[in-house]
């Protein structure tokens, strides 16, 4: 952000100034995130500190709502605690939440079929319908068609990049144009919208000893169609974890698969993406992103040769 270093010193100058309760605790940086950068503040807390033009407004949509989601959630997450408000030091809202403990699975893998059982739940407690007041998103819990001008845009430029890290051939751009249509020609979701987590993929969730343990960056949370958060079964879990994931949530057609599995396919190419060195905004990119993303879209491509899921 223009002329606004965030390092430790405006961390903990922000922190002592407007929390000086929380003055005391140890201050150091986690590597990671996207739209907001992230510090550690003693054992149990975290900073969120927002660096792109959209974070102030995620942050401020996570402490209106998760606060009141979180006590019935079944896993850990980043509940806000404090708000930092705008300030000449720093001119965008931040906030101090929980720290959730673990390793991202984009550093470490789910690698548990069980993971299939703890994410179900987790789903199950989070899905249900969302007050009339409830943020909507543009792209996240929508009608799957609606963003199919931006499946091709990401689908021809995963297919005119590096090989290895995209799309190995013609088949794979075949069979993956083939999913989405699939998904586009599903029913849509005739349900009232529930709440969405709306962004599951390997750097948004925890691990711990291969399982699932928690959840974070709920920034993009919203109301709408489940689909969305149900790609997971591909995007996060083990190959072949997907059917007993869809056991153990209940209750989902398959039409809601379908979207579920076209929403999967574009969220691996996005995450293939943004794993190419500089791509997507931040310096670097996020080179731990593409392999994650190529792994869930193999996935995705086996199920559906394979079983069906």
């Amino acid at each position: 952000m223009d002329g606004f270093e965030i390092n430790e010193n405006l961390v903990r100058s922000l922190v002592r100034e407007q929390h000086p309760d929380l003055a005391g605790l140890d201050v150091r940086e986690v590597v990671g995130g996207w739209d907001n950068q992230l510090w550690r503040l003693g054992d149990e807390l975290a900073v969120r500190m927002p660096r792109t033009e959209r974070a102030p407004s995620l942050l401020r949509n996570e402490h209106r709502w998760l606060p009141a989601l979180a006590p019935r959630l079944p896993l850990p997450v980043p509940t806000p605690v404090r708000i930092g408000e705008p300030s000449a030091r720093f001119p965008r809202p931040w906030t101090i939440a929980t720290w959730v403990p673990g390793e991202p699975a984009d550093h470490a893998p789910i690698s548990h079929d069980s993971a299939a059982d703890t994410l179900a739940g987790f789903l199950q407690a989070l899905h249900v319908k969302a007050p009339v007041e409830a943020p909507v998103s543009k792209d996240r819990g929508v009608p799957v068609e609606t963003l199919t001008d931006g499946f091709e845009r990401t689908l021809d430029e995963v297919a005119s990049g590096d090989a290895a890290a995209g799309l190995r051939d013609v088949r794979d751009v075949r069979d993956v144009r083939d999913v989405w249509d699939e998904a586009v020609a599903a029913p849509g979701w005739e349900g009232p919208p529930v709440w969405l987590h709306g962004d599951l993929h390997p750097a948004n969730v925890v691990v711990s000893d291969g399982t699932l343990s928690g959840v974070i960056d709920f920034g993009d949370m919203c109301a709408g169609d489940p689909a969305v958060d149900l790609a997971a079964a591909w995007v996060l879990l083990p190959a072949g974890a997907a059917a007993r994931f869809f056991d153990a949530y209940a209750h989902v057609d398959e039409a809601t698969i379908r979207r579920a599995r076209g929403l999967a396919a574009l969220k691996s190419l996005v995450l293939i993406l943004i794993g190419r060195a500089g791509d997507r905004g931040l310096p670097g990119g996020k080179p731990t992103w593409g392999p994650a993303g190529r792994a869930a879209l193999d996935r995705v491509l086996v199920s559906v040769q394979e079983t069906g899921l």
